[in-house]
């Protein structure tokens, strides 16, 4: 495996997860161009063959996970930290900060078209409105800031000034992450940006579907609002084949 972003894990002890979750099986260097080398004995496999792909499958995420984990470990001992950076993408980054009753995640998002940035705002609006509904009040709180970065940011080095960046905000209290609860919330938070784009991307999709269906409705009403032409200017076809025009 291969991360940009992995000199940057590497300070918030994504070696010590990586040696914690694979132990025997991680090369003590890794391969030429990479960061992180595990190895399988094909034929020294487990019984338990299915948590063995699935350890293999997170890969990616278990090295994202140290910062969360440092920084959940963090609040729950009541301690803060200061703020980490993840620059996972081009442009983009995770930020990630544990305070006293509260652990912060900050995504940083680029919308390369400018439909993009509609669709965007419109959905992570949903986002923030939909924590006023009594059945979700519960859930981490969202906020969504087009341009502007939020105030954690405010003064941190390499922030893009324009208006296809985005920030969301995540609010992750203790019971969002307490106990076993942790490893799920890690989970789910790594895919936001993914589970961003790809709705992103099927609302263009739909959006599309529909103005094809509407352009076809269209065009058979005009077609059936074509005048017939009259008789005498209608072809006309002889026993042999000939055709001509009444006069």
């Amino acid at each position: 495996m291969s991360l940009k972003c992995y000199p940057d894990l590497k300070r918030w002890g994504a070696d010590e997860v990586m040696r914690r979750e694979y132990g025997s099986m991680l090369a003590a260097v890794p391969e030429q161009g990479h960061d992180v080398t595990v190895d399988v004995d094909l034929e020294r496999l487990p019984e338990d063959k299915e948590t063995l792909i699935r350890k293999l499958s997170l890969l990616k995420r278990n090295a994202l996970a140290a910062p969360f984990e440092l920084a959940f470990a963090a609040q729950t001992e009541g301690r803060e930290t200061e703020l980490m950076t993840i620059p996972y993408r081009d442009q983009e980054a995770i930020y990630i900060r544990a305070q006293h009753d509260r652990v912060t995640v900050i995504f940083s998002t680029v919308f390369k078209e400018e439909t993009d940035q509609i669709f965007g705002k419109v959905f992570l609006q949903e986002f923030v409105d939909a924590r006023r509904q009594p059945s979700i009040q519960n859930a981490p709180q969202v906020l969504y800031s087009p341009r502007e970065p939020p105030l954690e940011l405010r003064g941190q080095p390499g922030l893009i000034d324009s208006d296809s960046i985005g920030y969301v905000t995540f609010v992750l209290f203790p019971r969002h992450f307490a106990g076993g609860a942790a490893a799920e919330a890690i989970s789910r938070i790594q895919l936001f940006r993914d589970y961003l784009h790809y709705h992103i991307k099927a609302s263009k999709a739909y959006m599309h579907s529909r103005m094809r269906a509407r352009v076809d409705s269209f065009l058979k009403v005009l077609n059936r609002a074509k005048p017939e032409q009259p008789d005498s200017l209608k072809e006309k076809k002889t026993a042999s084949g000939k055709t001509f025009k009444r006069a």
